[in-house]
């Protein structure tokens, strides 16, 4: 019989199991996450981000028309078929654990095609900037994020310019605090993390001159993928000159060199080293994280040098993190994933069109967050009256799709028989439909919580 052990690994941990996936887990729930806990070479984007880059360089060379005329047309298709190829990816992944991991990094670090000029962008910088350091270190991460075109784009760095540079001074274009204020409010310190407003404009003084090279210019490797053309340059003309101060440190003038220095040191800041705890321990845990969980990942960000395989062997360890009942309700995103997994999709085009149709729908398409922070990691955001109804309405929709190609009873046992409660087995069993009973099913508490 399957354990619900075998169950918290698969939903909580994973994206929800396959058929014969809780077989496979068994009793060995922690061994079966720990040894996805490697680096899986994959890429989802059809090009790198220098390339899209060049594309969009070469349409607005030819005027703001048809740059237009560029992101309406086949960069928004192309978006929206590699957002769709990503969930798919996630739907048919054998390493569950891992493809969760890389997706919350990517919400941690958010680019979202609300800013449209990334709308190329973003998919390569998942790929080029997330999923290659998703096991290394942490400060390695947040350097590859700091110099991918799609970052620099989204907050602004790319056009930011020192006041007293010999740029500024010879223009109107002054410095741009987005990026540094979001670097330590969102992706490190946290907004308790203790530094002020002069720390915010002194890291936007350091990391003036990290921009994105013209087109002639991109030569040599692209710094997060290993591509043939660069799509990160350091300007000196119009880096802001001088010492800076930084929390109380000194980060003495010299030029790119600040910019490593700043991040190496937020990335071995001890604040750093609680958000990112206290964040993962919300996701993978409970919306109001367990202090002592907190504590224990926080120690093993620090003891490692922010070792994320180090880190993530932590959060499985956890004894928090395997008690039921499970209490966070799942986004779209991980519902429709969920769900698919369930019914053991696999890749067509079907697939692809229902898939992005059902995050449309439910209002998580990939890559569409409506702030840098990301989307809402706390069941509160997901539970209103309009929300629950979209929900129901989505669940009819796929108990349909879905009773063509499984039947109620498998598709319990392969994902919450061991968790569901008898009334919710009752429910399914006397449905009048197997579509009724598959939309009782992915509607039932125990399906729609992690």
């Amino acid at each position: 019989m399957t354990s619900k052990l075998a169950t918290i690994a698969a939903v909580r941990f994973g994206l929800g199991p396959r058929p014969g996936e809780l077989a496979k887990i068994g009793n060995d729930p922690r061994g079966w996450l720990k040894q996805q806990l490697r680096p899986v070479t994959m890429r989802i984007a059809s090009a790198d981000g220098a390339t899209r880059l060049d594309e969009y360089y070469e349409a607005r060379g030819k005027g703001a028309d048809e740059v237009a005329k560029m992101l309406r047309g086949q960069t928004r298709e192309q978006f929206r078929d590699e957002a769709a190829k990503r969930t798919l990816a996630a739907v048919t992944s054998e390493t569950p654990f891992l493809e969760r991991w890389v997706q919350f990094w990517s919400n941690h670090f958010t680019v979202s095609v609300q800013r449209p000029v990334v709308l190329g962008l973003v998919v390569p910088f998942e790929d080029e900037a997330i999923r290659p350091y998703a096991l290394g270190k942490f400060r390695d991460m947040l350097l590859a994020v700091a110099r991918h075109p799609a970052m620099l784009l989204y907050l602004d760095n790319a056009a930011s310019v020192g006041p007293n540079s010999r740029a500024g001074i010879r223009r109107e274009r002054g410095l741009n605090e987005n990026f540094a204020r979001e670097l330590l409010e969102l992706h490190t310190l946290g907004v308790n993390g203790g530094y002020t407003q002069n720390d915010v404009r002194e890291l936007a003084k350091i990391l003036t001159g990290w921009t994105i090279p013209p087109r002639a210019a991109r030569m040599g490797p692209l710094l997060a993928a290993g591509g043939e053309k660069a799509a990160f340059r350091f300007v000196p003309n119009v880096h802001e000159p001088g010492d800076k101060q930084l929390l109380g440190a000194t980060i003495r003038e010299s030029g790119e060199r600040e910019g490593l220095e700043a991040l190496l040191f937020l990335s071995q800041h001890p604040a750093t080293a609680n958000f990112i705890a206290t964040k993962l321990v919300r996701h993978f845990v409970a919306d109001t994280p367990p202090q002592s969980s907190v504590l224990a990942v926080a120690k093993v960000f620090r003891d490692t040098d922010g070792d994320l395989a180090a880190v993530a062997q932590a959060l499985i360890d956890l004894p928090a993190a395997w008690d039921p009942p499970l209490s966070k309700v799942k986004t779209p995103n991980e519902l429709v994933i969920s769900a698919l997994r369930g019914i053991g999709a696999t890749e067509s085009p079907d697939v692809l069109r229902g898939a992005a149709g059902s995050l449309q729908q439910l209002g998580q398409f990939p890559f569409t967050a409506p702030s840098p922070a990301g989307w809402s990691d706390e069941s509160s955001s997901w539970i209103g009256p309009e929300a629950a109804l979209l929900r129901v309405e989505w669940g009819l929709a796929f108990g349909t799709r879905a009773a063509r190609v499984t039947e109620p009873g498998v598709l319990l046992a392969n994902t919450i028989a061991p968790l569901a409660s008898k009334p919710t087995s009752f429910q399914i069993e006397h449905a009048p439909s197997a579509a009724e009973a598959i939309a009782l099913l992915v509607a039932s508490p125990e399906f729609q919580r992690r």
